[in-house]
């Protein structure tokens, strides 16, 4: 019979699952005492690790004193402030406003949603329309569903909603076009700075820069989906900065709590704000029950501490460089077509013929994960703190499941 528990993005008829019991750093172990090197950080985001007994305490202590309570007019509280102080110190924007949520996808929505009422309170209710790029990932309640461009995982959920443009993801000049003939309804531009659950699929050089240039000239916001790319990912707080592209609006979560707790938010500049505060009587109908939970902040707190002191960021850039040398020394001997990224989030290419479950098996036999994206990628974002060894583990563990 199968379980009880419906998972996600897995087969409901599947039966048989890998029950992970314990982890520490870069390592998790299953019921039988296994240990796998975990070569995506979870779901892209333990960039801290497994096991950090400082995130642990700190939840403990906030949960002893104030384990929850909302933040819906006329109510706040210390965790959530402090964090968002700090996340606007780090933001690459000026004097930013950060609103919480509990996930990436209620992060995206919220960007969509606050885009769009901007323009309203500015005067502009007919700029509506979202556009994005095919292969981009953007979360899975419909708003987010609306604007990704995997067909596979929009099919068979109905009608999704109006207002979603997707364009092909590389070419800056169909968008250009579309701008130039519907600019004045567009509300935002949204894309991830590298394109992750997609298939990791790095922008060409000026991408970004030319839909910063577009969102300008005809006054869009630019919304970066950071939910896999911030907070270390690309040797940089955000990925943003790692292209040198500011953006408007940045949704963000994963990496934030390194998915101790659930959390996830929205930084918003400062023209966005303003937009939205022009009324001083205008009412922001729009939040969640843990909008601002404070548990959920002062695991961040703990998280961005360890990235800090740690020097994380400094980190990924190495670890990443010799991932990246590993897996081009199995491309350079044709064992795979290709490889793909940037810093520490990565991804091959099979050769042709080869099935992409099949290797990914192959890998957990071998103690190693990888994330299959079928029929032909494998794509791999270790947690900050995996050792050369443990990389070196998982390139190994690849290398022998492509016999």
């Amino acid at each position: 019979m199968p379980t009880a528990f419906l998972h996600p993005f897995a087969r409901p008829a599947a039966e048989a699952f890998i029950t992970i019991v314990r982890g520490q750093g870069a390592l998790v172990y299953d019921d039988t005492g296994k240990d796998y090197v975990d070569g995506m950080a979870s779901l892209w985001y333990a960039n801290v690790g497994h096991g950090r007994g400082e995130i642990a305490d700190a939840v403990a202590a906030q949960m002893r004193q104030l384990a929850a309570y909302h933040c819906f007019d006329p109510f706040t509280n210390e965790p959530s402030e402090k964090l968002s102080a700090r996340l606007r110190t780090l933001a690459p924007m000026d004097d930013a406003r950060v609103f919480l949520t509990g996930s990436g996808s209620e992060s995206v929505d919220t960007a969509i949603k606050l885009a769009r009422m901007a323009h309203v309170q500015a005067g502009h209710p007919e700029r509506t329309i979202i556009v994005s790029r095919q292969r981009g990932y953007h979360g899975v309640t419909y708003g987010g569903l609306s604007a990704q461009g995997l067909p596979l995982n929009q099919a068979g959920f109905g009608t999704l909603l109006p207002g979603f443009v997707n364009l092909p993801a590389d070419d800056s000049e169909v968008v250009a076009q579309f701008m130039s003939e519907h600019g004045h309804e567009v509300a935002a531009i949204i894309t991830e700075p590298v394109q992750g659950a997609g298939g990791v699929w790095p922008p060409p050089e000026g991408y970004h820069a030319d839909l910063r240039r577009l969102c300008d000239k005809h006054g869009a916001y630019l919304i970066m989906d950071e939910v896999i790319c911030g907070f270390g990912r690309l040797g940089e707080w955000f990925g943003t900065q790692y292209f040198g592209v500011r953006p408007d609006l940045i949704t963000f979560a994963k990496g934030v709590t390194s998915g101790y707790v659930p959390l996830g938010g929205v930084i918003v500049d400062r023209k966005v704000h303003e937009a939205l505060a022009t009324d001083s009587a205008f009412l922001l109908r729009h939040g969640f029950t843990y909008s601002g939970h404070p548990t959920a902040a002062v695991a961040a707190m703990a998280n961005l501490d360890i990235i800090e002191n740690e020097e994380l960021i400094k980190r990924a850039i190495t670890m990443g460089a010799r991932l990246e040398s590993g897996l081009r020394s199995l491309a350079a001997d044709g064992l795979i077509a290709g490889v793909r990224g940037t810093v520490a989030v990565w991804a091959v290419a099979l050769n042709e013929g080869t099935d992409a479950n099949a290797v990914r098996n192959g890998m957990l036999a071998r103690g190693a994960i990888c994330r299959a994206i079928p029929p032909s990628t494998l794509t791999f974002c270790p947690p900050l703190v995996t050792t050369d060894e443990q990389i070196d583990r998982l390139v190994d563990a690849l290398a022998g499941s492509l016999g």
